[in-house]
């Protein structure tokens, strides 16, 4: 029940961040693509991936952390 209570905690806060980040980046101008391995993204605001970076590595975090610490 913890591991799920957490695991719904992490989960809801980084989906409240996105849509706040999806609200806040309406009237960006700075665009910037991505270059990935095989072909380019879109333009993307500025904002919009480094926000969105922080809440994978935030995402992944905490889902990692509650996996730990299940098993201690």
């Amino acid at each position: 029940m913890f591991l799920f209570k957490r695991l719904l905690i992490t989960i809801s806060i980084n989906s409240l961040l996105f849509l706040l980040l999806i609200i806040g980046i309406q009237n960006s101008l700075n665009k910037k693509t991505v270059n990935l391995l095989i072909n380019k993204t879109i333009e993307l605001p500025i904002g919009f991936i480094a926000g969105s970076s922080f809440l994978a590595g935030s995402l992944l975090g905490g889902i990692l952390t509650s996996i730990n610490l299940k098993d201690n």
